[in-house]
């Protein structure tokens, strides 16, 4: 039997029963040998010729049974290539060649046995017309991958056109074989200049094969290229059979950003294609807030060493554990066996693969799959179907014939050979849409420039290649943008030497468990749709995707300071080194480690053990990007500038920078003179005195001179009038209307003289915040020094540093010309310490200037940094907090509530000019009131006004005057209103005995 063993044709025949070992002897035939006599001196161009050559019957030699006995006949066996395997018939063939053929269809052989005579009637079919367009194969023959890429072709084509016999087109492949990239451009070349082509079938990565394509109106069709440089409006003649690598990156994000990992690590080929790959992954990460915290490029003839060493770095420095690998098998497997034996394939580490393994993991040996337990992967999705387990059963067949009978390896069948069925499926239905064509009209004309023939058949294939929907192999097939269209990976895990079905990810639905699940179509990135996953290390809890580097425990920098010891107190035992800290922020860092999802051991060091009045905070963080502390605990301001190089938490204390000022108050007895300047005072003394003379003027002529002194009282009106207001002062009524003035300037003038001096005995009277004769105190080692001089530009002369509340007290009681200073400029958790020490003696003065509080510090990109946050909000917000402020600072005191006694700066006088408005009105109206009370303006202005209006009334009423009896009962009227205005005007002209007028008084007034 052709390139099989004697024993394993033997075998098959005998159970049959075909072969009896009784009754005949056998003889195995070597069908490679070299003097094989249906040899071709014609050069072989393609797997099938070459195939060809190797496969025809050669020399003869004795096969031995078990039991010793010698059995053989001479015989050749020859394999005669058919253009249609599945379909041949049967009639006029023996039995054994009936049987051969049913069991091996690729090829259709005779055998010629001496000993029985295998006659046989030739096939005579009437020869058809067809119209063959060509389409060019490069493919590199001599690599397992190529081996396995040609076969799934032609088989491609021979399922078709087995299927469709009555179709009047074929497809005509012209093979090339290459190596390397300069073969393939030479090839695109040649198969475009002399082969007369019309579409290529092969990589579209390089740029050079896209334009020939471009300018020659030819399509460049790849089922291997993931991703292109060139967008499908640039060259709409790269046509793209493969999922592109936007889905897949997607598709890793979506995972990643369910196992809430903020930072990865990817480790990609360093190549073109791994390069293409990378600008997909991180837009597609960017997309969902992941960071891609290192990026390591591994070369493609990279060794054993070097990736070791690669390895080596990312255990001892890197604290991020979620690695995403991008590269080929050859290198991949290679990686996880030397990241087994460095010990990173262990619990709490998650690697990731992209299907740059995951459909190649069929091809690698059982130590590679065992080191990558725990990995998980995603693959394309290809949906089982009959036609699918039928391919599957007849590939392993060919492919089994190809292993023994090549040099060359085959590898396993996987979803880029699904992809080339498919591709040469569809190129075959777009060929026989356009129908057979003549010859002479597939080319337009030559180029003048580059030499080539301008294809006019390859544009019409493109459309009609854009246009063919059908269900293959590989799923649904269907282009667009001149790529396939996406679709679902499978989300798998490596366990053991098989892999476990998690769920899947598809492009509308985000994570699902199952792909035929029903539901809202709604985007999902939750990990609760997965099953169950075993992780590295046979551990089944999530890795968190970090883990504190495994150099020690975790290394806590605390501030060494003799002061405010209430927020941190650090005592080190000098025996052992050993450090102990106390104090707010170590309660509420202790507090935090309770929260976190997980234990951390840690470790104090003190910075500044030497107690140095130099240092300042901004050095202590400095340690942690030196990598001399893992975090920074203590009362550290949260600063823009700090931020650079540092991260820090969410604040748990409240912060601003304040001013606070002595609340002491000389002895003053002119205080209540404050509140209005000397010539507002002047002001409302000349106006009361005019007012007074005024109102005299216009009360002399209704007032007698009384013995008890009461019209002398008159010059004091406006006076008695704010102490007397149930009595009637004055009698004219223009007297009663300069009162209501002088009332309303009164309650305006009352109103602000009790507001100014409010604000007097509340507020000193300081000079301005920015006043450069002010010394400032300040905390030593805090950035208010730097605030001070950088922000509100003081002169650095003029600031005094301290470390202690009793230090600032003192230099409070001493004051500026003692050598102490004038006021306080510090952080309002620090100035609430010493307020609620010294309550009495200081408030608070000026505006706040903003901080963002105090936090812990981590090294930038720690994600520490957000567990701490959360955890901190848990503490801060929960009744643990206020244990915790009564035990450091005593009762009363919250760092979260913010000042109340935040106070204005001090106030000023009222002057003149502020009230000179009301000033001005209140004169009007008094010389309006003199004018028309002493003068005969208002009398010339009654008789002007009650003439206009009798002469109205007379207009209105009959002609002739009024008689004297009309005219007398008005003159009484008249006299009745005037004594009733006089007994209104004048209370004494009524006496209390017994009811009666006193008629002197009366005739006065009247």
């Amino acid at each position: 039997m052709v390139g099989l063993a004697g024993g394993t044709l033997l075998k098959a025949l005998i159970n049959d029963g075909l072969i009896v070992p009784a009754s005949h002897r056998l003889e195995e035939i070597d069908a490679a040998q070299p003097s094989a006599r249906f040899t071709s001196r014609r050069s072989c161009q393609s797997y099938r010729s070459r195939m060809m050559k190797s496969m025809c019957c050669g020399g003869i030699f004795e096969a031995w049974m078990a039991d010793g006995s010698v059995i053989g006949v001479a015989g050749t066996v020859a394999a005669i290539r058919e253009p249609k395997p599945w379909g041949i018939p049967r009639k006029g063939y023996s039995i054994l060649q009936t049987y051969i053929i049913s069991k091996f269809p690729y090829f259709s052989l005779a055998i010629m046995f001496n000993c029985h005579a295998m006659g046989g009637t030739e096939r005579k079919s009437s020869e058809q017309v067809l119209s063959v367009i060509n389409i060019g194969l490069i493919q590199n023959l001599k690599s397992s991958f190529g081996t396995m890429i040609n076969l799934c072709i032609e088989m491609a084509k021979s399922d078709f056109y087995a299927a469709h016999p009555n179709y009047k087109t074929r497809l005509g492949l012209r093979t090339k074989e290459v190596e390397d990239v300069l073969d393939v451009d030479l090839a695109v070349r040649e198969l475009l200049d002399h082969e007369q082509v019309h579409g290529i079938l092969g990589p579209a990565e390089e740029l050079f094969i896209a334009v020939l394509g471009r300018k020659a109106h030819v399509p460049i069709i790849s089922f291997t290229a993931r991703s292109s440089a060139l967008s499908n409006t640039e060259n709409q003649y790269v046509v793209r059979t493969a999922l592109d690598d936007e889905v897949q990156g997607r598709a890793l994000a979506a995972i990643c950003h369910g196992f809430e990992w903020k930072k990865v690590v990817v480790l990609y080929e360093d190549s073109k294609y791994g390069h293409q790959f990378l600008s997909h992954l991180k837009k597609a990460f960017q997309d969902v807030d992941i960071r891609l915290a290192h990026l390591i490029a591994i070369p493609v003839s990279a060794n054993n060493s070097h990736l070791r060493k690669e390895l080596k770095i990312l255990k001892e420095n890197q604290t991020i554990k979620v690695f995403l690998v991008h590269m080929s098998a050859s290198l991949g497997s290679r990686l996880f066996v030397l990241a087994k034996k460095e010990g990173m394939m262990c619990k709490e580490h998650a690697w990731i693969m992209t299907d740059s393994l995951s459909n190649f993991l069929n091809t690698m040996d059982l130590a590679t799959r065992d080191s990558m337990e725990g990995v998980v992967g995603i693959k394309p999705y290809v949906p089982f179907s009959k036609d699918l387990e039928n391919f599957q059963e007849r590939w392993k067949i060919n492919s089994t014939i190809l292993k023994i009978n090549n040099t060359v390896p085959i590898m396993d069948l996987n979803v880029y050979g699904l992809w080339a069925y498919d591709t040469v499926t569809a190129l075959a239905i777009a060929v026989e849409k356009i129908g057979p064509v003549n010859p002479s009209s597939l080319y337009e004309k030559t180029t003048t420039k580059t030499n080539l023939r301008i294809s006019s058949f390859g544009p019409r294939l493109q459309r009609e290649l854009s246009s063919t929907r059908f269900r293959g192999l590989s799923g649904d097939f269907q282009l667009v943008d001149g790529k396939l269209k996406p679709s679902a990976f499978e989300i798998f895990n490596v366990i053991g030497n098989g892999e476990r079905r998690l769920g899947f990810w598809t492009p509308h639905r985000g994570i699902i468990r199952e792909i035929s699940s029903s539901g809202e179509a709604k985007y999902s990135t939750s990990i609760k749709e997965l099953k169950k996953i075993v992780w590295p290390g046979d551990s089944v809890t999530r890795p968190k995707g970090w883990a504190i580097p495994p150099t020690g425990p975790l290394k806590v920098g605390v501030p060494g300071k003799s002061g405010y010891t209430e927020f941190v107190k650090v005592e080190i035992d000098h025996k052992t080194n050993q450090v102990h800290a106390t104090g707010f922020a170590i309660d509420i860092f202790l507090a935090a480690l309770k929260v976190l999802p997980f234990p951390i051991n840690y470790t104090f060091i003190c910075y500044n053990n030497t107690v140095n009045t130099s240092w300042t905070y901004d050095d202590m963080l400095g340690e942690i990007p030196a990598k001399n502390f893992d975090m920074v605990v203590g009362d550290a301001t949260i600063l823009a500038s700090r931020a650079q190089y540092v991260d820090f938490s969410l604040p748990y204390s409240e912060s601003g920078v304040v001013q606070l000022v002595n609340n002491t108050k000389a002895f003053n007895m002119s205080i209540f003179t404050k509140p209005l300047s000397w010539d507002l005072w002047l002001a409302i003394l000349v106006s009361c005195i005019l007012m007074g003379i005024v109102i005299w003027i216009l009360e002399r002529r209704v007032t007698n001179p009384d013995p008890d002194g009461r019209p002398g009282m008159i010059y004091l009106a406006p006076v008695t009038v704010l102490a007397f207001q149930d009595r009637n002062v004055v009698s004219n009524k223009w007297s009663f209307f300069l009162l209501v003035c002088w009332l309303f300037m009164a309650f305006i003038l009352m109103q602000s003289f009790t507001a100014n001096l409010s604000a007097i005995l509340t507020v000193d009277q300081l000079i301005a915040f920015s006043d450069q004769d002010l010394y400032i105190g300040y905390q030593k080692g805090s950035f208010i020094k730097k605030f001070l001089i950088d922000e509100l530009k003081f002169n650095e002369t003029r600031l005094r540093g301290y470390s202690s509340p009793e230090e600032f007290n003192d230099a409070m009681r001493e004051g500026s010309k003692n050598g102490g200073i004038d006021c306080i400029i510090d952080e309002i958790p620090y100035v609430k310490l010493l307020l609620n020490r010294y309550d009495s003696r200081y408030k608070i003065f000026g505006k706040t200037y903003r901080t963002e509080g105090l936090g812990f510090a981590f090294p930038v990109g720690s994600p520490l940094a957000a567990y701490f946050s959360r955890a901190i909000l848990n503490v801060t917000q929960g009744p643990e907090m206020t244990s915790i402020e009564q035990k450091n600072f005593g009762p009363g005191y919250s760092s979260q509530d913010p000042l109340s006694s935040t106070l204005s700066q001090g106030t000023s006088s009222l002057s003149f000019h502020d009230f000179a408005g009301l000033f001005i009105i209140v004169g009007s109206a008094t010389v309006f009131a003199v004018i028309c009370s002493e003068t005969p303006f208002l009398s010339i202005l009654s008789n002007i006004t009650r003439q206009f209006f009798h002469e109205e009334n007379a207009n209105d009423a009959s002609p002739g005057a009024a008689t004297d009896e009309e005219q007398e009962p008005r003159q009484d009227r008249d006299y009745e209103e005037i004594v009733e205005v006089a007994l209104i005007n004048d209370e004494d002209a009524v006496h209390d005995f017994g009811g009666e007028i006193n008629t002197d008084h009366l005739v006065r007034n009247l």
